[in-house]
């Protein structure tokens, strides 16, 4: 399991990246790159690294489902969730 720091950290940076998306999206339009460079660092979407909701684990990460391969295999195996089941051939 990732440190909670790092976790938090990410955290953080989703929020300032959803405050500021519109303001940013205006600016980028306008032209008015030295307002801009203003803006938190942060804030870019481009600073953003996909972790995993349960773990943090930055690695292995399916989008789909928004974990990791390790807690996609447990849950679905359990059967936690929906329409996931192993596939046998």
């Amino acid at each position: 399991m990732a440190r909670k720091s790092v976790i938090a950290r990410e955290k953080k940076r989703e929020r300032l990246v959803q405050k500021y998306a519109a303001r940013r999206e205006q600016l980028k339009k306008e032209g008015r790159w030295d307002e801009l460079d203003k803006l938190p660092k942060n804030s870019s979407k481009v600073r953003l690294h996909n972790r995993c909701k349960l773990t943090g684990r930055p690695k292995g990460y399916m989008r789909q489902f928004g974990l990791c391969r390790v807690k996609f295999r447990e849950m679905a195996l359990a059967g936690k969730i929906p329409g996931v089941t192993k596939a046998s051939w």
